[in-house]
């Protein structure tokens, strides 16, 4: 079966880092484009950062820029979300997604709290 398992969540003083991981497991992704994206409380989920399994950057949510880097390492099938500056508003679940020709597949999601 096809897994994304998140990892790395938690709480942190707005200024503050965290680095999230998403363990990709089932197959292979090398033709994919691997995301991220976050639900805030109330709130549709949204795209925060996409990357395909060669290693481009495909975007940013502007939100983000310059705080966040999506990155992967294809050997330990990982993709990472540094998040540096961390504010309030970035509070949310945080999924990770696999999106191909083969499928879409998303992860269970890991909490972060960003307190002011």
């Amino acid at each position: 079966q096809v897994q994304l398992v998140e990892s790395g969540g938690g709480w942190v003083q707005a200024g503050g880092s965290l680095r999230l991981s998403c363990a990709a497991s089932g197959r292979t992704f090398g033709n994919y484009v691997m995301g991220w994206s976050r639900q805030a409380p109330g709130k549709e989920r949204e795209s925060v950062a996409r990357i395909s399994w060669r290693g481009a950057i495909i975007y940013y949510a502007d939100s983000v820029k310059g705080r966040f880097t999506i990155s992967r390492d294809s050997a330990k099938n990982t993709v990472y979300l540094q998040m540096n500056s961390l504010q309030p508003e970035d509070t949310a679940v945080y999924y990770c997604n696999a999106d191909g020709q083969g499928g879409t597949y998303w992860g269970q999601g890991t909490q972060v709290t960003v307190s002011s």
